[in-house]
């Protein structure tokens, strides 16, 4: 995968992203890496499972790639940029650390962001409305090893799919979309985390866990999900006055990669 290499840094208000899942093999650590070199905020979000301690306690897995996220966003909140940390289910370990500090890093179980244009949004991960992992937590465990297994036939599939010139393509997303169970489930969550925010008088919610990015509106409240940084590789994006926005970062490339070509096939043609 190629990197946006003379973009101009993204400028943004505020950036969510979540479902990370360092220490997992599927984790997508380079193309967050030149996301997060390629992007400048005030403030940066990271909203639940950033670290995959379930993952890692099954096997360890952390290369340098992983190291180097950790450090840049470690600078990012030494130099101007305010981070928050929002732990989720796979790394609800740092939910023990609530209002502390760490390398500049704030910790919260859930926070409360206003946007410029004054709308109030509950940031939370979300696992505490998700019936499975609350309810039955070895059945979300098999859950996550099964959804392991989808991704390492998801690597195999798109190596092919490459190989054929075709672009990414996501089995577990497809899955998603296409079993019944699973489209309920996320309405169902959908639902119940935008019925939070709105019993709290706040005009919206930004969560991760389902690993869907969306912008939706839910009977009169946003609802915004991050998605993931293992297929979906994307983020939420506050631009100056106060609109919000998914930024797909695999889209972001292809579209800087396509100007480029055609700046070469100009400069060929001069």
């Amino acid at each position: 995968m190629g990197t946006v290499e003379r973009m101009k840094p993204l400028r943004f208000r505020t950036i969510w992203i979540s479902d990370v899942h360092l220490g997992f093999r599927g984790c997508s650590a380079e193309l967050l890496l030149d996301f997060l070199h390629s992007v400048e905020c005030e403030t940066l979000y990271l909203v639940g499972d950033i670290v995959d301690i379930w993952s890692m306690k099954r096997s360890l897995y952390w290369p340098q790639a992983h190291n180097n996220v950790v450090r840049s966003l470690l600078g990012k909140a030494k130099h101007d940029t305010r981070v928050v940390f929002v732990p989720g289910n796979h790394d609800e370990l740092f939910r023990a650390y609530e209002g502390m500090e760490f390398g500049n890093i704030a910790i919260h179980d859930e926070v409360v962001h206003e946007l410029k244009d004054g709308r109030r949004f509950l940031v939370l991960h979300g696992d505490a409305f998700d019936s499975v992992v609350q309810c039955s937590p070895w059945l979300a465990k098999l859950g996550s090893h099964a959804y392991d297994l989808l991704l390492y036939c998801n690597r195999w599939i798109n190596r092919v799919r490459n190989r054929l010139g075709l672009g990414y393509w996501s089995l577990a997303g497809y899955l998603k979309h296409k079993v019944k169970n699973a489209v309920n489930y996320i309405c169902d969550f959908e639902e119940a985390v935008a019925r939070e925010a709105r019993e709290r008088d706040l005009d919206g919610v930004v969560c991760g866990h389902i690993h869907r990015a969306e912008i939706r509106d839910v009977d009169g409240v946003q609802y915004l999900n991050c998605g993931d940084w293992v297929e979906s590789h994307t983020a939420l994006v506050e631009r100056h006055d106060g609109k919000v926005e998914l930024l797909c970062w695999r889209d972001v490339i292809a579209a800087q990669q396509s100007v480029d070509s055609l700046s070469g096939v100009a400069v060929s043609q001069a």
